[in-house]
C-alpha cells in the first residue's frame, strides 16, 4: 500500500474552509486511491498551534482532528521521543543555509527512516530534500 506522509500545511488546511488549499487538499485525498497516511506528534502539535488563536470553534475543530488521527487506525501517528528531537536538530544544525523549522527537520528524518518519499503538502522545503510533494 502507497504510504504518504502528512505535513502541517496538509490538516490545517483540510479542516479550516476558509483555507485557500482547502478544496485542493479534499479533492487529492479523493482521488488517491488505497494509501496509508503517516504523521508525528510533532506535527499534530503544531496543527494545534497553528489554531491556538483562531477562536473556540477553530481551536474545538482542531482537538477533534487530532483525535480523530489518533484513533484512526489507517493513520500511524509517530510517537515523539528525544531521539527524533535529536535527529531533527540535527538536520536544522546541518542545513544552517536553509530556512526549514525544526518540526520540518523531524519530519524529513521520519521520513526518511521510514523510507517515505512522498508528502501531503505544499512546503517547498521538502522538495530540496529529495520529497515528493503532492500539493
Amino acid at each position: 500500500m502507497r504510504t504518504i506522509f502528512a505535513d502541517t500545511f496538509y490538516w490545517t488546511a483540510s479542516i479550516n474552509p476558509r483555507d485557500n488549499w482547502h478544496g485542493q487538499v479534499i479533492a487529492i485525498t479523493r482521488r488517491l486511491e488505497q494509501f496509508c497516511l503517516v504523521t508525528t506528534e510533532e506535527v499534530l502539535a503544531e496543527t494545534l498551534t497553528f489554531f491556538s488563536a483562531y477562536g473556540s470553534q477553530m481551536r474545538q475543530r482542531a482537538c477533534q482532528l487530532v483525535q480523530g488521527i489518533i484513533k484512526n487506525p489507517n493513520i500511524q501517528v509517530v510517537h515523539q521521543t528525544h531521539e527524533s528531537f535529536l535527529a531533527g536538530l540535527t538536520l536544522y544544525q546541518n542545513r544552517p543555509d536553509k530556512e526549514y523549522s525544526l518540526i520540518d527537520c523531524i519530519s524529513m528524518q521520519t521520513m526518511r527512516e521510514l523510507e517515505i518519499i512522498e508528502i501531503l503538502t505544499h512546503d517547498k522545503h521538502f522538495t530540496q530534500e529529495g520529497f515528493v510533494i503532492l500539493l
